[in-house]
């Protein structure tokens, strides 16, 4: 369905439009679908059809964007998996999905689980097929992707999102991106992402143009906003922080960017002020939301960056509910706290192969997202704490247990307990609070090298506090993660970033 309406689409309207920009050369979107087409046979050829899963670990690059639309021309389910998980993690997911087979970068780690077949895109390059494949796969309840996520358990959930909900998200979101004729939108946040992945749909359902950098770098992105004239992009606070300091960005014509959307946690008064000087033609807007919801739930338009209203995540776009609610479910009023939950087309089919977790996240078609918000008089949404006892350092959630289970792992361990304090560069820094076995010794360093093995990057603890006798603990003994917390948040308004 969404190759029909978006690149199919497209390379009707305009076939001779630039379509992806590279180092290489322009594709046009006529050359582009004729590519999809050719690399679709290929995964046909391959075995690959309808409902089955296809595994990918790769950096951004033009060579996702022809994978995506090949699945979604044959009814495939893709698996973008994250760059930065360890082997254990990428294992762990593609056990859970069962993919036919998986496309994958040689600088990427390579799992340990077998598959029946592996392509290394940079030293085998697919070159599609001149076979008859069946008609463009049209269903729009059916999976799109499989979108992995952390774990309230340390498991990680893979969240089934269908055609009619990326779709439901496409149209929520483009009356705000605002493409135009000659529009560039920069992958420059990674494409696995649903902060950035929406993008690869939007910008071709319009006829605009598409371009990649293989991660965020303030050089290699200042140079394709000027190599291509780039408009549009999907940034988080910590990236626009850094480009605001960097001392070099003068030196690059970044004039032709007109729109940045932003994610992960709300971006800092001091930040925005200086992404306003450099950037003073820019439209800058928030979006809130999670995987879950395709991903957006929220936006915070350019116009709203008043001095009072940074702290919002904005209001909802048209075709999504929002709404605050108390612990028994009701409405809460305009100012009182309560779980946030959303409705709308745009929500998750659920978590796969997880109908119990599904439930407790989905009841009576509502999503509850776990975020402790609240609304003001003039509907704009404020998180304020969150009832999941995850962190979101650097616009990644880490959820807490599943870095406690790797701590535990370590002999030394005697109590362990993760939790995240404030940080000016992340928004949140992982921090691991531990006690030490009697007559065991452990350095911070030592435990880092120990989660190395077993966590992505995002997820190694930052800090390590070393207590002496125990953690505290309530009557039932479970361990006061607020009371852990309160010393660094302190004073502030907020219980998160």
């Amino acid at each position: 369905m969404l190759y029909s309406l978006t690149l199919e689409h497209a390379a009707r309207c305009w076939p001779e439009a630039a379509a992806v920009r590279a180092d290489s050369g322009t594709l046009c979107f006529a050359s582009l679908n004729w590519r999809v087409e050719r690399l679709a046979a290929e995964f046909h050829m391959r075995g690959l059809g309808a409902g089955d899963r296809l595994a990918m670990l790769l950096p951004n690059c033009p060579e996702f964007i022809e994978i995506i639309y090949a699945c979604a021309r044959l009814g495939v389910i893709a698996v973008p998996l994250n760059t930065r998980y360890a082997v254990p993690e990428i294992d762990q997911a593609l056990h859970d999905c069962a993919p036919k087979g998986i496309l994958r970068h040689s600088s990427l780690p390579r799992p340990t689980e077998r598959l029946a077949w592996e392509v290394v895109l940079d030293e085998q390059p697919l070159n599609g097929a001149d076979v008859e494949i069946p008609a463009p796969f049209y269903d729009p309840e059916a999976i799109f992707g499989l979108f992995y996520t952390s774990g309230t358990t340390g498991k990680a959930k893979g969240v089934m999102l269908t055609h009619k909900s990326l779709l439901a998200n496409l149209q929520n979101l483009l009356p705000y991106y605002n493409f135009g004729k000659g529009s560039c939108y920069l992958h420059a946040a990674p494409m696995f992402h649903l902060a950035d992945f929406p993008g690869l749909l939007s910008a071709a359902a319009v006829g605009a143009c598409q371009t990649t950098i293989p991660r965020f770098e303030i050089e290699s992105f200042s140079v394709a906003v000027q190599k291509h004239r780039v408009t549009h992009t999907v940034l988080i606070p910590t990236m626009i922080n850094f480009l605001t300091l960097y001392p070099e960005l003068n030196s690059f014509d970044l004039s032709s960017l007109e729109f940045i959307l932003y994610g992960g946690s709300p971006i800092a008064p001091e930040v925005f002020k200086r992404a306003r000087e450099k950037f003073p033609n820019v439209r800058f807007t928030q979006g809130y939301g999670l995987t879950e919801a395709s991903p957006v739930l929220t936006l915070l338009v350019d116009e709203d960056h008043q001095e009072e209203r940074l702290l919002s995540c904005g209001r909802p776009p048209f075709g999504v509910e929002v709404r605050v609610a108390d612990s028994q479910g009701n409405l809460a009023k305009a100012g009182e706290s309560g779980e946030i939950i959303a409705r709308g087309q745009n929500i998750m089919k659920g978590y796969w192969n997880q109908p119990e977790e599904t439930a407790r996240v989905i009841r009576n078609g509502w999503l509850h997202t776990g975020d402790i918000g609240q609304q003001d008089e003039a509907g704009f949404f404020y998180i304020v704490d969150r009832a999941k006892d995850m962190i979101v350092t650097g616009g990644e959630n880490v959820y807490s247990t599943e870095v406690e289970a790797a701590i535990y792992e370590h002999p030394a361990i005697k109590e362990a307990a993760v939790i995240g304090v404030p940080d000016p560069q992340w928004g949140e820094m992982v921090t691991a609070c531990v006690v030490v076995k009697d007559g065991a010794a452990l350095t911070a360093e030592e435990l880092v090298t120990h989660c190395r093995a077993r966590l992505a990057n995002y997820k190694l603890p930052r800090r390590v506090e070393f207590y002496p006798h125990e953690l505290p603990k309530s009557g039932t003994g479970k361990i006061l993660k607020r009371a852990l917390r309160e010393p660094f948040w302190k004073g502030r308004a907020r219980a998160v970033s």
